[in-house]
């Protein structure tokens, strides 16, 4: 099941074009002198059958060298001006081929750091790749080139067209006499190749989340045997896309080639009537070879202004899913009163924020995604400034999502949160993520140090900070042992460490941050016994005085909570310290007992084998 893209329009979008263009603004000095080049080029180009006009007639039958070597000048002249005006042209172009791309992408990533945690739940990881990498070089590629040869064939066809209407105006209009045909042309194919582009680009990005998750999720596919399934899944989009492009490059196919028909029936018309009257002496050689070489020339900008047509087609079905991801809406930011006293979130003002103390209530919270029933009804929890608490209950039960209203990472449907006796609302988002530790069951860990990722994030931290803070949470003895040490390489997202090890370098990162408030989502499920009572340990001593959320798998794990919290159904159906539930024989006791049970069973069942 893929991500269902939304469908865009038909025709070209202005609106498109104007979004681009804010982003174009900055080089606005560029491209004016880029249209002036251009421009320039252009005329050299339409001048040199102009100097074929006058040799011959002049020249050649005239049978005369008067003022021959005076236009030789003229001509070298005109080449190497062409020259030079052809290497100043390629290298302003190039710049603005990187310069806009590398201003897209930035914007681009300052947007997705801004987006909640709700926007990559929706949407796959392929899918904003491909926004980033192929569609926006695609647009650098439009913005430069293809606008370097969009003005090209414009300024040559109106300059030959002035030349040739000054020369010959009945000959002119053989030439010209075919436009309105290639115009009516143009429209008739612009609706099946854009159409059929976008497309193409749809199933593109389709494909660049199944490599990225047929990458990421390699082992799985390997354990479940389905690699079949997952061949027979990816031939069928990428025979998607194929299918798309072969239609576009048809259609294409045809429009090139009519464009090539009509400029030889022009050509053909010039030969037919110039010949006549050349024979009669009624119009020079040289009138002839010119309008021949027009009528020719003429044609080639026109081709090139479909192949640009065409290229431009690709390139808003791009655009289009770039400016979809600019303006997402943030379902979660920061309001225009808390931006405007605290500053927008990457550009917080830390100075003003308050102190974080941890004192949390929820005020009639009820939460819902946006399909779907409540997952919480009018819940009402609170938590105390550095008091321990544990969820326990059966999956599904809701305790992620209290925790993830709790980090904002949600904000409630209806109700409100308080932290510190303040809705947290009129609190800025970085406030709240930087007093947050989150550890989660699967540590994501960056290519890098052991030492770089304790520290990710934190450049200002010593290398005394990053010891002491694997110090606390039991991490420095096997950090010592590895290789290099904290110097070790622990490959893309830690694959060269166990699942026990990343937990805990996760872990010391948490700790490095000193948050006011720590979270931890079933960060022993994954580990073996050994780490869990190292983790175990630096809980107890890493806690203290923090106001923490427990998430646990192994009921085991949170006994020396302050209070555990029995999830059922989005609601407490109990609550208490460990030994005060195990005392009330209810729903927390059947769950413990019945999974100290099932580790007893498995522990005889290893020993029996």
């Amino acid at each position: 099941m893929y991500f269902e893209e939304m469908e865009y329009g038909k025709r070209l979008d202005l609106n498109v074009i104007k979004r681009l263009a804010v982003f174009a603004e900055p080089y606005k000095v560029n491209i004016i002198i880029l249209m002036v080049q251009m421009f320039f080029l252009a005329l050299v180009d339409a001048l040199f059958p102009k100097l074929s006009q006058y040799v011959i007639d002049n020249f050649a039958v005239k049978k005369s060298l008067d003022g021959f070597w005076l236009l030789c000048l003229v001509a070298v002249g005109l080449v190497v001006f062409q020259a030079a005006n052809m290497w100043l042209m390629i290298r302003n172009a190039g710049r603005i081929e990187h310069y806009i791309p590398y201003d897209m992408r930035k914007t681009v990533f300052r947007k997705l750091q801004e987006l909640p945690i709700s926007y990559y739940d929706r949407t796959p990881v392929g899918w904003i790749m491909s926004r980033v990498t192929s569609d926006i070089r695609r647009i650098g590629v439009s913005l430069s080139w293809h606008v370097v040869d969009l003005f090209w064939s414009t300024f040559l066809i109106i300059i030959m067209t002035i030349f040739m209407l000054a020369t010959n105006p009945s000959y002119a209009l053989m030439v010209l006499c075919v436009v309105p045909a290639l115009a009516i042309l143009s429209m008739v194919f612009q609706k099946k190749i854009l159409f059929n582009y976008r497309k193409a680009r749809k199933y593109n990005s389709q494909i660049t989340a199944a490599f990225n998750e047929g990458i990421t999720g390699a082992k799985t596919v390997k354990s479940l045997g389905i690699e079949e399934y997952m061949l027979n899944e990816f031939e069928k989009t990428t025979g998607q896309m194929k299918d798309f492009s072969v239609r576009a490059a048809t259609v294409s196919s045809i429009y090139m080639p009519l464009i090539i028909l009509f400029g030889s029936i022009a050509t053909g018309l010039v030969l037919w009537k110039g010949g006549i009257e050349v024979s009669r002496n009624i119009a020079s050689y040289g009138t002839l070879v010119l309008f021949i070489s027009y009528a020719v020339q003429f044609f080639e900008p026109i081709r090139q202004l479909a192949r640009v047509f065409t290229e431009l087609q690709y390139t808003q079905a791009a655009a289009e899913r770039v400016v979809t991801l600019l303006e997402t809406e943030n379902d979660i930011a920061d309001s225009s009163e808390v931006v405007s006293r605290y500053g927008s979130m990457l550009e917080s003002d830390k100075s003003e924020w308050p102190r974080f103390h941890g004192h949390i209530v929820f005020k009639d919270v009820t939460f819902r995604y946006k399909e779907g029933g409540n997952i919480l009804e009018n819940f009402n929890l609170e938590v105390k400034p550095g008091e321990k608490i544990a969820l326990a209950g059966e999956t599904g039960a809701g305790k992620t999502t209290i925790v993830s209203l709790v980090c904002r990472f949600y904000e409630p449907t209806e109700g409100s949160i308080l932290i510190d006796g303040v809705d947290y609302r009129e609190r800025p988002l970085l406030w709240l993520y930087s007093n947050i530790g989150y550890v989660l069951q699967e540590p994501h860990l960056f290519s890098g140090t052991v030492s770089e990722n304790i520290a990710y994030g934190r450049h200002e931290a010593t290398m005394e900070d990053i010891v002491r803070a694997a110090k606390t949470v039991n991490a420095h003895d096997f950090i010592m042992r590895l290789e290099n040490g904290y110097d070790t390489q622990v490959g893309e997202r830690g694959s060269r460490l166990s699942t026990g090890q990343k937990q805990l370098i996760s872990f010391a990162r948490a700790i490095l941050s000193d948050p006011g408030m720590f979270v931890l989502d079933e960060a022993t499920s994954s580990v073996d016994t050994e780490t869990e009572h190292l983790i175990q340990d630096a809980l107890n001593r890493a806690l203290e005085g923090r106001t923490s959320f427990i998430i646990a798998h192994r009921l085991s794990t949170i006994r020396s909570a302050d209070r555990i919290l029995v999830i059922d159904m989005g609601r407490i159906v109990e609550e208490g310290t460990h030994i005060e539930l195990i005392r009330k024989k209810g729903y927390y006791y059947r769950l413990y007992t019945n999974q100290y049970m099932k580790e007893k069973k498995d522990i005889f069942e290893k020993a029996d084998q």
